[in-house]
């Protein structure tokens, strides 16, 4: 016994247990389409507890020592911030742990954002730590409803770096700030012993008048009924970064993404008042993005993974990695919820500039399971898509 059908087994063109798995296989999805939806088997109801569980349960940072994954932007993260940082510092303008604080002064509003860029390799393809800095800074801004004015650079600097990767890297913001349309108006600079620092770190803070007038944006907004679009590709700067290292003996033609996106912005933000939300999808990529909306607002959010935008490159290197692409950061495409009946209209603004020009609707917001981010896969099942507790790829930003 070889365990080989022969070639005349069969009478017809597939075996007769091919027939019948088929017809058991068709039987089991008619049976489940035909469940309540509110109905859900018992195994899948108590694994949708235990996360609700866990999820309501208060943060504690259990490590005794800080670890890679803290600054992943998944669950250890999140741990992290809820934990020591919002718990010391609590008020109502940091606990909406938005990408920037919406701030009012003598009858105007503002929005103040920070961020700090460790990305390695310093240089890359389609940018390096500098227009990285400033597009990242200006992007979250632009996303709370602001627009982008003023920015501060804080370089620190390690001994021995080279001057001319230097200069190329502050002609590089400043080229990226001319594009965004900001300024860099103060600054600071701190030198480290060698090996210390890789080279150069910068952390900025920016400043932005909020002039959008529509319905506040924030991801506590979203509704039953809302679309979710991705105004573009996704993975494209993680992939690019990992990459760019040199570790892996794999060659594709890929670019990081980073860009400034306030133009693109305001003119969504001009063309519909449906926006609810809108982030940034960098550390934890677009995943991460859409469990901060399922927590936030209490509900489910369900993505079509034949809709998502993944360039076949990314998708190629991302299988290669054993990674998913909706966990790998962007650095030039963002995530908004907007009203069902305002997302043609959305995706229409979008698309019509250059930066949105592969904009997608990707799934919708529903009421149930709340807190839950759903996958419906190309294979026909649905699986839930958890944040990750780290990052496969570090230090892409």
């Amino acid at each position: 016994m070889t365990g080989r059908t022969a070639p005349d087994a069969a009478p017809g063109p597939r075996a007769g247990w091919v027939d019948e798995a088929l017809r058991e296989h068709e039987e089991h999805t008619r049976a489940a389409m035909s469940r309540p939806k509110t109905a859900a088997p018992e195994r899948e109801q108590q694994v949708l507890d235990r996360i609700d569980r866990a999820r309501r349960r208060r943060p504690k940072v259990r490590e005794e020592r800080i670890t890679m994954s803290h600054g992943a932007g998944g669950k250890a993260t999140r741990t992290l911030v809820e934990a020591i940082f919002l718990d010391a510092f609590r008020n109502p303008l940091l606990e909406p742990l938005e990408d920037s604080a919406q701030l009012h002064l003598n009858g105007s509003r503002v929005a103040l954002t920070t961020d700090s860029y460790v990305v390695s390799p310093l240089f890359f393809p389609g940018g390096n730590i500098g227009d990285l800095a400033v597009n990242g800074t200006v992007n979250d801004l632009a996303v709370s409803g602001a627009t982008p004015l003023y920015l501060s650079a804080g370089f620190i600097l390690e001994e021995g770096f080279p001057v001319a990767d230097l200069n190329r890297i502050v002609a590089s913001m400043k080229d990226a700030a001319a594009v965004a349309g900001v300024q860099v108006v103060t600054g600071d600079t701190k030198v480290v012993q060698k090996g210390k620092a890789d080279g150069c770190y910068i952390n900025t803070a920016g400043l932005g008048v909020m002039e959008y007038d529509g319905p506040s944006l924030g991801v506590a907004t979203a509704r039953p009924g809302d679309a979710v679009i991705v105004s573009g590709t996704i993975g494209d700067h993680g992939v690019t970064i990992m990459l760019a290292r040199g570790e892996l003996d794999i060659e594709a033609d890929v670019v990081s993404d980073t860009a400034a996106m306030n133009g693109m912005i305001a003119d969504l933000l001009a063309a519909t008042t449906g926006v609810r939300a809108l982030r940034d999808a960098t550390r934890g990529g677009v995943a991460t993005i859409l469990n901060e909306v399922a927590t936030a607002a209490d509900v489910s959010v369900v993505v079509d993974e034949d809709k998502i935008p993944v360039r076949m490159e990314v998708r190629g290197a991302s299988e290669l990695l054993g990674i998913d692409p909706m966990y790998v950061a962007c650095e030039g495409r963002l995530v908004a919820v907007v009203d069902g009946a305002e997302a043609d209209k959305a995706l229409a603004a979008l698309r019509a500039h250059p930066l949105g020009e592969q904009a997608a609707i990707i799934g919708h917001v529903t009421a149930e399971p709340p807190g839950i981010v759903l996958l419906k896969t190309a294979f026909g099942g649905t699986r839930i898509v958890d944040l990750l507790v780290g990052d496969p790829l570090p230090r892409i930003c």
